[in-house]
């Protein structure tokens, strides 16, 4: 959704609760300048942990090896006992 930076002074706590409680962000267009989008907390740490993910190498083989293990079913069997810890 996009609104103008008018609409979003005006109705503030509105889009500030939708961006939160939706989970989408909110693009705010401006005449003379840039956009800015509103996001929650939660989802601006989350964006930032799943960039740190895809620009950390050694996280991202990890994750490739994993994937590989489970799509040929040679992976590690987690025990009952395990699974109860």
């Amino acid at each position: 959704m996009t609104v103008s930076v008018n609409q979003f002074r005006a109705n503030l706590k509105h889009y500030v609760d939708e961006a939160i409680d939706n989970h989408e962000p909110l693009m705010v267009s401006r005449k003379n300048g840039e956009d800015f989008v509103v996001i929650s907390a939660e989802d601006y740490a989350r964006e930032q942990e799943t960039l740190y993910v895809l620009s950390n190498k050694s996280l991202m083989h990890q994750i490739e090896e994993s994937l590989a293990t489970f799509r040929n079913n040679s992976g590690r069997t987690v025990t009952p006992e395990e699974l109860e810890v």
